[in-house]
């Protein structure tokens, strides 16, 4: 099929073969993992699962593999595949040999179109927004960071040019004001899971209604870069605080205290609109650590001084007592 369209392959048809639809599954990290389970827990077992190479993981650097192939395992799914390169010519002639119905994408690679052409039914991506909203690598975070109060997933299909493709399905979630993108990601693959299963249904009974994205309400979702990490404390509370919990647990925000890198894993708004200080400046450390913003000021509830471990603000005042008047950054 096109890559936006759907074949003249029935349902029916679909049925009648002893095997079930034929559903290759590509992803690799910890999120598309539930998708996995999902489609195996609703009779959608995949025949095969692409996911990454085995890498030197964490901090032994033992040579592990991908938390998608650990679950492929689990569920005895004989046919895995691990390519370095999915441009290579011979991982396309792979995928065509499965001969897949539909194939399912949920945090993987980009892939060329001589291979996500290749299914009967369609391929499609689970992307962590309310298409078009956060086209791109970071959706969780950029939506933290922006402060929105709703995010969701969305499936399409694919086409060449990246998270562009005619949307299948959409599904809203509502994101907490003090919550990070790693409890909103969390939540966000159960949802997507879910997602998943209800569009590998819709695309087999051919009860598929696509929806183009409108470009004109398209916003990015760039990879996180080590310049949106650094907290400038000449910003409002709220917006420092988003952007906290948009990096929390990875890679982390960070300012600096008395010449060492200062990383925030946590915060609250204690007071969003009148000023408490120059922008920095530590206002209270007897028992809480708060820090002025040019409006506003914030608590840090968990931090972490270079080369220690985090730890919560109050533990770390008792260890490290600090003056106020001390200026972060």
């Amino acid at each position: 099929m096109s890559s936006q369209s759907t074949s003249s392959v029935s349902s029916a048809e679909l049925h009648a073969k002893s095997e079930g639809p034929r559903i290759v599954f590509m992803g690799t990290p910890e999120f598309a993992v539930p998708s996995l389970k999902a489609l195996v827990d609703n009779g959608l077992k995949p025949i095969g699962v692409v996911t990454g190479p085995d890498k030197k993981r964490g901090r032994g650097q033992i040579v592990s593999p991908t938390a998608v192939k650990k679950a492929a395992l689990e569920a005895n799914i004989a046919t895995i595949l691990q390519p370095e390169d999915v441009r290579d010519p011979q991982f396309e002639k792979e995928i065509e040999a499965l001969k897949p119905d539909i194939m399912v994408v949920v945090a993987f690679r980009i892939l060329p179109a001589g291979v996500f052409s290749l299914s009967k039914l369609g391929t499609f991506n689970l992307h962590g927004s309310l298409l078009p909203r956060y086209r791109g690598a970071a959706p969780i975070n950029r939506a933290v960071m922006a402060g929105d109060t709703e995010t969701g997933v969305t499936t399409f299909l694919l086409q060449e040019k990246v998270d562009t493709g005619n949307m299948l399905l959409k599904r809203s979630m509502s994101i907490g004001p003090n919550e990070t993108a790693g409890e909103v990601h969390d939540r966000m693959m159960v949802l997507g899971a879910q997602a998943v299963v209800d569009t590998v249904h819709l695309l087999l009974k051919g009860e598929v209604a696509l929806e183009a994205q409108n470009d004109a309400q398209a916003t990015p979702a760039p990879k996180i870069f080590k310049e949106d990490c650094e907290i400038h404390w000449d910003r409002a509370a709220i917006e420092i605080h988003n952007q906290i919990r948009a990096l929390s647990p990875y890679p982390g925000a960070f300012t600096s205290l008395e010449g060492k890198r200062f990383k925030i894993w946590e915060s609250r708004v204690v007071e969003e609109n009148k000023a408490c200080g120059a922008p920095g400046e530590i206002v209270d450390s007897e028992t809480n650590l708060v820090i002025a913003a040019e409006k506003g000021c914030i608590q840090l509830l968990r931090v972490q001084q270079e080369g220690k471990n985090a730890m919560d603000g109050s533990d770390f005042l008792r260890g490290n007592p600090i003056p106020t008047g001390i200026t972060l950054g």
